[in-house]
């Protein structure tokens, strides 16, 4: 297989994940099976699935349609946990007798007795588990799940401990002659039944008895956690057996057979649907995360209920009609006219990909873009993620189109364009004023005036701006301030003290210098061949910008660790900066290595380099008579630092806009089968990370950042696009 002569294969060869074993398992018995993806390798995780397959388990992949959920889970703090991630709804259950909560061949010693309590019969040593699982379980009750960390396969090994002489002298002899165990009868079947309203978490060591053992095993013996499902549980689309309950006359022969008596069932069935219907309104104290994010979802969805600029889907409204585009016979000669400029070549080879065309700063179609982007931004204050993406695509092709859109025709031959986007550039069209009605309406709406300004903060985004609004009830600035201050992040605190300065535009010059300042101060802590590039909007040729994002780096790969903090000191000495809010070493704490694919950073996201956000304000000012105030503006200023291997990726993550950066992973994984992010590539499946820049070979290595962004786009096997041609917003 051929690759770029800069893509090299680094860090060793991958192992092979094994293959399941044939066996005749028989599994169609069982109720919908999930496979947890914790400390589960990629490729062992797709053998057991098609495993379970296989053996004619009914897979599922929805942790709340499950019943049987299995993975490398010992303990039930943190089945518990998983199941809560998977926005499960559940309470405790007794644990069943004998069940061992532990894996197969694992045993737990019990806890000794207290002196005061009267002695009780010693259990068998298979029972010693239960007890021991249930202490622990009750111990950790009252442990928050979010601060449960990841576990290893060591946590379930306890050994048993051997039994005392005392022990084996009291234990009951037998005079039976043949001391051989009787043959194990095989377990009686699972089924649906047994596990009625239930959720049970299982350790993966069964499925492998199973499979090695050629029959369902006791799941007993592995089971880690039982619960029992509440009824507002998302609820399977696969029929459960319900055992039929007996009559009221089965039950009782002498019972009343009256209209009173009939009425009075009548009013008791009545009464417990009522019943039912009022207890699903209320929040359940056992997630009251997801009960915040029902109500505010809830209230979001009553308050936007069939308004133009929100979806059909978002409104459940899925019977309302679909207008009829009206297209004229004179637009239909239009459209195949020779008046028409010719289509792109990205258009006629239907490219998807953002990353595959040029976008410039400005387009001859902005005034209908700036429409669509008042319905995307609507989009996302509503919780409309689909919307977002749709939106975003759209905009990214129109303003990619380099000609005056003239009709929709145009519009239907673009990629991610559809009927709607067509409808929308009609009416947008025709409208005297060139205005699109939803974007209207969105832009007078009374709550998303409220919901933009709260979005606005720094450090708040759509999710917390809908719950300032609809749990804390605030309504303005001042009411962040009176009622909820303290309970703000420091990182909103800050957003909120400097709201109005935040939000003044950054001339070039003033940038510029920022970034001559910082380079200065890294030079100084360091050596000269420090590179600075400014990147972010700046260096997509816009006239403004919102902050200042910067990238640091070095040849030397010691020189880039833990370099961020030195730096912020520097600043900090001379005054430059006035808070410093996020100071992240988390690439130096990881020896600087491209992200692993599978990553268990919590929160990684697309950026995991050292970074520093900071507040910067220019230390010196005119002086204006007894006016000791600085009045110079605050600033947001993003210091990153990349090591010299990778520093393409990261010039190239930082410069895009938004829907180039998405596509271009999008790109990367389904062209390539590799994760790009800005620390690096790695290949999907084997984890190995891939030399796009020619590190490797010193001799090849680059000489500045621009080449190795270059070396990037060439290794993707794209044209390069400059910073000004990847403005999709």
């Amino acid at each position: 297989m051929a690759h770029h002569p800069a893509c090299t294969f680094l860090d060793g060869k991958a192992e092979l994940a094994l293959s399941p074993t044939p066996s005749t398992l028989d599994l169609s018995t069982f109720p919908n099976t999930y496979v947890l993806h914790t400390h589960v390798p990629v490729a062992e995780l797709h053998d057991i699935e098609q495993q379970l397959i296989k053996s004619g388990a009914p897979l599922t992949y929805d942790i709340r349609e499950a019943r049987l959920v299995l993975g490398y889970i010992f303990k039930p703090r943190r089945a518990k946990f998983e199941l809560q991630a998977g926005n499960v709804r559940f309470k405790d259950v007794d644990p069943p007798s004998g069940s061992t909560h532990a894996v197969s061949g694992t045993a737990s010693t019990p806890e000794p007795e207290s002196s005061e309590l009267p002695p009780v019969k010693r259990r068998k040593l298979q029972d010693a588990d239960t007890q021991s699982t249930t202490d622990e379980t009750t111990a950790s009750e009252n442990q928050d799940p979010s601060t449960v960390g990841s576990e290893t396969e060591a946590d379930g090994e306890v050994e048993a401990e051997p039994l005392s002489q005392l022990s084996i002298s009291q234990a009951p002899t037998s005079p039976t002659v043949d001391s051989s165990p009787p043959p194990e009868l095989p377990p009686a079947p699972q089924t649906q039944t047994s596990f009625a309203g239930q959720v049970k978490v299982v350790n993966l060591q069964w499925l492998k008895d199973s499979v090695r053992l050629g029959n369902p095993q006791e799941i007993g013996k592995y089971l880690v956690y039982e619960a029992e499902l509440l009824p507002d549980n998302f609820q399977s689309q696969t029929p459960v057996p319900v055992v039929a309950a007996p009559s009221p006359v089965e039950e009782s022969p002498q019972a009343d057979e009256t209209p009173r008596a009939r009425s009075s069932v009548s009013r008791d069935i009545l009464d417990r649907a009522k019943a039912e219907a009022e207890s699903k309104l209320k929040p359940k104290a056992y997630f009251p995360t997801a009960a915040k994010r029902d109500r505010i979802s809830a209230a979001a969805k009553h308050d936007f209920s069939n308004r133009s600029f929100t979806s059909a889907t978002s409104q459940d409204s899925f019977s309302q009609r679909r207008r009829l585009l009206h297209r004229t016979t004179s637009e239909y000669e239009e459209g195949t006219s020779e008046t028409l400029p010719p289509m792109p070549d990205w258009v006629l080879q239907n490219k998807i990909y953002s990353c595959e065309r040029a976008t410039p700063l400005s387009s001859p179609n902005d005034a209908f873009i700036a429409e669509l982007r008042e319905i995307k931004i609507a989009r996302l204050l509503t919780n409309d993620e689909i919307g977002v993406r749709a939106y975003s695509t759209s905009i990214a092709s129109i303003a990619a189109y380099p000609y005056p859109i003239q009709s929709i025709s145009e519009i239907l031959a673009l990629p991610g364009c559809d009927q709607k986007i067509a409808q929308l550039f009609h009416e947008w069209q025709t409208s005297p004023d060139h205005r699109i009605q939803a974007a209207k309406d969105a832009a007078d709406d009374p709550v998303l005036k409220i919901l933009r300004l709260f979005y606005e903060i720094w450090g708040v985004g759509a999710t917390t701006a809908r719950e300032f609004y609809y749990e804390k009830k605030w309504r303005d600035l001042d009411d962040i301030v009176e009622f909820g201050w303290n309970s703000l992040s420091r990182v909103q605190q800050i957003g909120v003290k400097y709201y109005d300065e935040f939000l003044l535009k950054i001339p070039r010059t003033e940038v510029e210098a920022i970034a001559d300042i910082v380079k200065h101060h890294a030079q100084k802590v360091v050596d000269e061949r420090i590179q600075c590039v400014i990147v972010g909007g700046y260096r997509r040729g816009k006239s403004e910008s919102g902050d200042v994002d910067l990238i640091l780096s070095h040849p030397e790969q010691s020189a880039t660790a833990g370099l961020v903090d030195k730096v912020v000191r520097s600043l900090e000495k001379e005054g430059w900066i006035t808070h410093t809010l996020l100071l992240n070493l988390t690439n130096t704490k990881r020896g600087q290595e491209t992200l692993p694919y599978i990553s268990n950073t919590k929160g990684a996201g697309f950026d995991t380099l050292d970074k520093a956000l900071v507040v910067w304000q220019a230390p010196s000012y005119p002086a204006q008579g007894k006016e000791v105030h600085n009045a110079n503006p605050h600033r947001r200023v993003d210091i990153i630092i990349s090591p010299w291997r990778t520093v393409g990726c990261a010039v190239e993550g930082w410069t895009s806009g938004t829907t180039f950066q998405r596509d271009l992973r999008r790109y990367a994984k389904k062209v390539k089968g590799w994760k790009f992010d800005s620390s690096g590539v790695r290949e999907r499946g084997s984890g190995r990370w891939i030399d796009l820049e020619g590190w490797a070979d010193p001799k090849t290595r680059c000489k500045d950042a621009l080449e190795a962004e270059k070396r990037v786009f060439a290794g993707l096997g794209l044209p390069y696009r400059e910073p000004w041609d990847r403005c999709t917003g």
